[in-house]
């Protein structure tokens, strides 16, 4: 048993290893202040976001990017209440305002609420590029410039982007920032070793036209979410050398975690629940090999209460997992926020725990999203 749990720990540190590799094969992007020419779609899905959108569309309204080269279109999933734009954007709804927006419901037709979201809203799309976020997000004032020099730069047909929290001083939003930055390291390495299988929708671009392509979310609308890993992975089996990563500090979209911590098990179990329909095997392989390591952390330490296993040997186990994760979440976390980790030791120590539960709760239960309860 000790064995088989120090091989598991020796895939694991390997596979980190080459992550942490591809992570700096991936280099910064400093766009070089080309004029822009990229017409873009922004679009954001949204439920009951009447807080939130505002300062959303008043960080659209700052963007450093002509007026008339994007417009915006929210897609109403069914709030209990209209939203009333405001009069800093604006359209026929308001009018004198900056740039176009328009509103319009979500035409459901899958068991994806957000899936069906862009694809109602690609009805609508006039423009060769859409670019997606989420309503409680904060878009930088270079964001769309950064991907229009990008994308001028270079013959591609999508191109994923960076994530962070905006974190309070609480344990909650330390272990959820750790978290999010070990899933941002993995995106970037797996895109620097060419396997790029993971993306975030809150700050994710590509051409109308792709989209068409790969006919949208078919074969995935089953699953709930995964609007954007889904399309990804579809791309990146067709047209691999379209599909790039933008490392760009000017472009990281910021946005919330959750506030509390069941609100977070049901946030990362419909996340986990998209890994077993997984068209990368590199993805599906990661998956799996952190999956069992954490899981061998929780038996080890069962064990070591139990007096089945040596104290020393999982002090070691827990060593050199911790090292091995510190070195990957220590560099995307300054390319990500340039602030100090926090919370690092307590958050290693707990994560095993939830992120075993999540895995295992992902293989049959159910979920809460956005005041919804769907099956896994």
């Amino acid at each position: 048993m000790i064995l088989s749990l120090f091989l598991i720990l020796t895939i694991y540190v390997i596979a980190i290893g080459l992550l942490y590799y591809g992570f700096f094969k991936i280099k910064k992007y400093k766009k070089p202040d080309l004029d822009p020419t990229t017409n873009f779609t922004i679009i954001v899905p949204f439920r009951n976001e009447g807080e939130n959108l505002p300062h959303l569309l008043e960080h659209f309204c700052n963007l450093n990017y002509p007026n008339n080269l994007f417009e915006v279109i929210l897609v109403d999933d069914n709030s209990e209440e209209k939203f009333q734009v405001p009069n800093c954007s604006v359209s026929s709804l308001s009018p004198g305002a900056k740039f176009k927006i328009s509103v319009v419901d979500n035409i459901r037709v899958s068991n994806s609420p957000k899936k069906d979201a862009i694809t109602t809203a690609m009805q609508h799309v006039k423009t060769e590029w859409v670019i997606t976020t989420d309503a409680d997000c904060i878009v930088p004032e270079n964001w769309l410039l950064t991907f229009d020099n990008y994308i001028q730069e270079h013959n591609i047909s999508m191109l994923a982007g960076a994530v962070s929290y905006k974190c309070k001083n609480s344990f909650l939003h330390h272990f959820q920032q750790l978290d999010l930055t070990s899933l941002q390291g993995a995106t970037i390495g797996s895109f620097g070793l060419n396997k790029g299988f993971m993306c975030n929708g809150a700050n994710f671009a590509y051409k109308k036209s792709l989209f068409e392509k790969l006919n949208g979310f078919d074969g995935n609308d089953k699953i709930a979410s995964g609007d954007d890993v889904f399309l990804l992975q579809k791309a990146i089996g067709k047209f691999p050398e379209g599909v790039h990563y933008l490392k760009a500090e000017e472009a990281i979209v910021i946005t919330k975690p959750t506030e509390n911590w069941k609100s977070l098990f049901y946030q990362r179990v419909r996340w986990a629940a998209k890994t077993s329909s997984y068209q990368s095997i590199f993805g599906t392989f990661l998956g799996l090999i952190v999956f069992f390591v954490n899981l061998s952390f929780v038996i080890g330490f069962f064990f070591v209460v139990s007096g089945l296993w040596p104290y020393p040997l999982f002090v070691l186990f827990v060593f050199f997992k911790f090292l091995t994760d510190f070195v990957l979440l220590y560099a995307t976390n300054l390319f990500l926020t340039k602030k100090k980790l926090k919370s690092v030791l307590l958050s290693s120590l707990l994560y095993p725990f939830f992120s075993s539960g999540v895995a295992l709760y992902s293989l049959f239960g159910t979920y809460e999203w956005k005041d919804r309860r769907f099956k896994v």
